[in-house]
Parts: C-alpha cells; sequence; structure tokens
C-alpha cells in the first residue's frame, strides 16, 4: 500500500511537472506573438518621421506568385517598394525569391515586371532568383548591396513579418531599417490569426534552431 502512494504521489507530482512547462511555453508563446504583432508600431514610436527616411535601396522581401503576376500580398510589398523609390527614399529596390513549382516567372521576375509597368526604371531594380526562404532572400540581397555598393538599405515586408525579417537581418549585420507595408492583405481575423501563428512559429524555430554564423560584409 505505502508503494502504491508513493507511486501515486511521483505519477501525480510528474503531472504537475509536466503541466506547469506546457503553461510556461505557451505563456512565452503568447509573449512572442504579441511581440510581432506589436513590433511594427514599437519601432515607428522610436523612429523618425518615416517619409524622412532615406537609404541606397529597399529589399522587397519575396512572397508567393501566381503563375506569372504577383499574389496579393506579394503586391502589397512591391506597391510599398514602388511608393519608397518614387518618393525619393532609395535609389534602387531590390528584388528576392526564386522560382515555385508551378510558376512561370520567379518572385523576383514577377516584381520586376510589375514595377517596370508602374514606371520604375529597370536599370534602377535588382534582381536575385535563388532564394527560397526569408533568409535565403536576405544574403542574396546581400550579394548584390556589395556589387553595388550599397551600405543601407529599407526592409520590406508586411508588418507581422517584420520581427522575423529583422531578426535576421541584424545577425547578417545588414544597415536595415524596417518599413513595414501600411496596408496587408491579411485583413480577416482569420487571416491576420493564422499569419500571425505562422509568423510566431517560425519565429520560434528559427531562435531556436537555426545557426546563423554569415554576415554581410
Amino acid at each position: 500500500m505505502k508503494l502504491y502512494f508513493t507511486v501515486v504521489r511521483r505519477y501525480f507530482r510528474v503531472k504537475f511537472i509536466l503541466l506547469l512547462a506546457l503553461i510556461i511555453a505557451l505563456a512565452g508563446f503568447i509573449q512572442i506573438m504579441l511581440s510581432i504583432a506589436l513590433y511594427p508600431a514599437m519601432l515607428a514610436q522610436q523612429s523618425a518621421i518615416p517619409e524622412k527616411i532615406k537609404a541606397d535601396a529597399a529589399i522587397v522581401l519575396g512572397a508567393s506568385v501566381w503563375k506569372d503576376r504577383p499574389s496579393p500580398v506579394f503586391a502589397e510589398r512591391i506597391k510599398h517598394g514602388i511608393h519608397l523609390y518614387k518618393n525619393g527614399q532609395v535609389q534602387y529596390l531590390i528584388f528576392t525569391g526564386g522560382l515555385s513549382e508551378g510558376d512561370t516567372l520567379s518572385e523576383s521576375a514577377a516584381a520586376r515586371q510589375y514595377a517596370i509597368a508602374e514606371g520604375i526604371p529597370a536599370e534602377k531594380i535588382l534582381i536575385e532568383e535563388v532564394s527560397k526562404n526569408t533568409h535565403q532572400n536576405l544574403m542574396q540581397a546581400c550579394k548584390l548591396m556589395r556589387a553595388h555598393q550599397l551600405q543601407k538599405v529599407m526592409l520590406v515586408s508586411d508588418p507581422l513579418h517584420m520581427k522575423r525579417a529583422m531578426t535576421m537581418a541584424n545577425e547578417l549585420q545588414l544597415h536595415a531599417i524596417s518599413v513595414a507595408t501600411p496596408t496587408s492583405r491579411y485583413v480577416s481575423w482569420r487571416s491576420k490569426a493564422k499569419s500571425l501563428l505562422y509568423e510566431s512559429f517560425f519565429y520560434v524555430k528559427h531562435e531556436l534552431f537555426d545557426e546563423n554564423n554569415q554576415v554581410c560584409k
């Protein structure tokens, strides 16, 4: 009988410890979600008036393409990059993203085509067509920066993507300024929640498992 109660106590002790660990992990994940959601607003309060910020180029992070046209989400990023160029805040646009299965144009080529149609001179657009994710986007953009002697850049993406993107940019030692899109195609609560969960998961994954010893020099 004494052995029985000892086993029961151990069982409930282990169960309590596991439950406590789960609660702590969940609380930490929720804190990360909040930091991602509030990140653009926090940076906006710390920076100068956005319209007065200038840089050598804007790096527009890639997103999905539908055959040969940017998806609505990607189009918002491209439009913001175009605005920065036409507003005289950057001298070049750097579009990133490779070719996905089923598409006829790479993400960056589709963005380039879109920007030229909007009046951006072709010689002011730089692209790379090999990257498959955000980290590769930034690494390939870094190579273009070195080739064209560009130092300071604006990083353009959706608001919920900015914390993860800027974390990677800082690790690469890019001189980057966060410039989130003022609008997003994630308009419904469902789409916003899905995007936030996605970004939170991959932010945690990057922090815990992804090794990054490279720098942009």
